[in-house]
Parts: C-alpha cells; sequence; structure tokens
C-alpha cells in the first residue's frame, strides 16, 4: 500500500485564484427509463441506490476532445484569457482520445496553448484533484502562471450496455478550471492529499485480455475493454476514504467541518454523499450535487460541479471549499481552497 503523501500546502509568494470555468455535455440524455429498456432494471431501483435519475452519452459528432476543447475555451472566456496565455494544460481522463497522442497535448493545440506542457492524468475518479494539486504546485514552485486543468470522460464507450451492474452507472462529459497566480496571497491551497492502494485495483478495472483478469475474478462480465466493478468493495471504499481524506484537511489546517462552505466530492453515488454529511453533522446543502442529472462522470465530475456552482454564484471570495475525488487503482486525493 502507498503511503499518502498528505501535508499542508506550501506558503508561497503569490496565491492562487480559480479565475474561471467551463463545462461541456453531450446532447443526448439517456434516463433510467430507457436504460429499462435495454436491461433489466428499473428507474426505482437505480435512483434509490444512487441517486441517479439520467446521464449524457456522447452522439456519433461528439468526441472527448471535441468537450474538453469546449470545456476549456468556456473556461478561458470566463477567466478572460486567451490560449497562448496558458503555461501548462492536463487533461485528467481515464478513457483518453487514443492511447498516443496524449488528448492534452490536442487540445492545448486545439486552443492555441502552443509551446504550453500538456499531460494527461489518469488517476481514475481522482483525476482531477490530483491534476489541481499538480498545477497548485508548479504555480507555487514559480514554473507556470496559468494553468488549465481539465476533466474529461466518455464512460459511455468504456460500459458494457449489457451489464447492469455498471451499465445504470456511468455518464459523458467534461469540465474545466483556469488556475492563476495572484497578489492576493489568501488565496489559493491550504492543504492537499494524494495517495493509492493497489492491492485494491481488481475492484475497478478495464481488462484487454485474458491476462489482465485477477486469479480469483468473481465481477467479470464477459466483455473485454469495458468496465468491472465489485460495487458492494468500491461503496465501502469511497465510505471509509472519504472521511478520512475530509478528517485529515480538517485536522491539519485546525478547522471544523462547519467552518467549510463547500464541500464538493466525486460524483459516485449520492447515498455516499448524503452518509457523509450526516456523519460531519452538515446539511446536504453544503455539498454540491448533480449526480442526479449527469450519473457518474469520473474525473469530469468535479469540474462540472464547480462550473455550476460559479454559474449559481455560489463560489464566493474567501469561501472554504474542499474537494476530494476516490477511484480506481484504488486512488484518492483531497484539495483545501480558500477563493
Amino acid at each position: 500500500m502507498t503511503v499518502s503523501r498528505a501535508r499542508p500546502a506550501a506558503h508561497p509568494m503569490l496565491g492562487i485564484s480559480l479565475a474561471g470555468t467551463g463545462m461541456a455535455l453531450p446532447g443526448r440524455i439517456l434516463t433510467n427509463d430507457d436504460l429499462a429498456a435495454m436491461v433489466d432494471t428499473s428507474d426505482a431501483w437505480i435512483s434509490q441506490r444512487t441517486g441517479i435519475r439520467q446521464r449524457r452519452i456522447i452522439n456519433g459528432e461528439q468526441t472527448l476532445l471535441s468537450l474538453a476543447t469546449e470545456s476549456l475555451q468556456a473556461a478561458l472566456n470566463t477567466a478572460h484569457l486567451q490560449g497562448a496565455d496558458l503555461d501548462m494544460v492536463f487533461v485528467a481522463t481515464m478513457s483518453p482520445q487514443m492511447a498516443t497522442p496524449g488528448t492534452a497535448s490536442r487540445l492545448a493545440s486545439d486552443v492555441g496553448a502552443t509551446g504550453a506542457g500538456a499531460l494527461d492524468v489518469n488517476a481514475a475518479c481522482s483525476g482531477f484533484v490530483y491534476a489541481m494539486n499538480m498545477a497548485t504546485n508548479m504555480i507555487h514552485g514559480g514554473t507556470a502562471r496559468h494553468v488549465a486543468v481539465v476533466g474529461a470522460e466518455v464512460l459511455s464507450e468504456l460500459v458494457d450496455w449489457r451489464d447492469r451492474r455498471t451499465c445504470v452507472l456511468f455518464g459523458d462529459g467534461a469540465g474545466a478550471a483556469i488556475l492563476s497566480a495572484t497578489d492576493a496571497r489568501e488565496c489559493g491551497c491550504l492543504y492537499q492529499e494524494v495517495g493509492s492502494d493497489g492491492h485494491g485495483w481488481k475492484e475497478l478495472y478495464c481488462p484487454r485480455t485474458a491476462d489482465d483478469l485477477p486469479e480469483d475474478d468473481q465481477v467479470f462480465s464477459g466483455t473485454f475493454n469495458t468496465l468491472q466493478m465489485n460495487g458492494r468493495e468500491i461503496y465501502r471504499f469511497a465510505v471509509t476514504r472519504l472521511e478520512k481524506c475530509i478528517d485529515n484537511a480538517l485536522t491539519a489546517t485546525g478547522l471544523a467541518p462547519a467552518d467549510l462552505d463547500a464541500i464538493v466530492v466525486h460524483q459516485s453515488n449520492a447515498r455516499i454523499i448524503e452518509g457523509t454529511a450526516r456523519r460531519l453533522n452538515l446539511k446536504m446543502d453544503r455539498f454540491y450535487v448533480n449526480i442526479d442529472r449527469f450519473g457518474n462522470t469520473a474525473a469530469a465530475s468535479i469540474p462540472m460541479c464547480l462550473h455550476e456552482m460559479a454559474e449559481a454564484g455560489r463560489l464566493k471570495p474567501g469561501n472554504l471549499v474542499l474537494l476530494a475525488g476516490l477511484g480506481g487503482g484504488l486512488t484518492w486525493a483531497s484539495s483545501l481552497w480558500r477563493l
């Protein structure tokens, strides 16, 4: 098991602002009733257990790259920046456009960020927060001033649509954030954490051949190149690890749960979020939830939440906002921000 590298962020001469956000969604809506016509399930079964009522699915004209480009361009517009202003582009995804070149390189080119660094980050559903922490450290270290962090997924291409255990959960989408150096030193990342436990890889994986199957596999649907998940174990991992991520951030910064203005966690299951709110003695309005409309969009879920919150005026200067992602690997990451 990898030891978690949790530590308070450095105290740089410059702060970091969330300068802009963006979001892109496929046009096709797939409801629970639509799925019930495809596999043995129902709207009641899905919504009661996960909180999901519908998800977005790409059409034949859309791709991961087109969604990522649309979301990043929207974020640049909000930040009043051009692609040429970017020093680095991260794309968090577990469903890249292709094995090589990396999606980030093509995305940087598409928005005019020629010469900027570009890197794909695959930490599954934790990927966006991993990339946010990496972007933060680049700005703190003085190697970048404007960094784009994009989460984009087309999980519909990784789903076995005959497997009701997984096909009801996932959706497609993209979200983007622009992090910029600022003279306001009070703004930025107060704490960050990343971690992994590779022993749990077999609980959520996407095998290419029979050689990729774990020896004691009990979840393989029979279809390669599709997501396989042990729902019971993933649920257990998410519940315990999410609490630890939040506790670690609060302990390290001396804050109480009530001090947080918003908690934005990976949208894997509404019941997990509701349970966490109860244990922290917080009202659900402190958490942002959009899984009912978009399903589990993996690395795209947190930036999509951030954009909707920004659009609704829920991200105000001085707010304390905690981000937390958990995903395959098994991986986890958190990032506590003062806006």
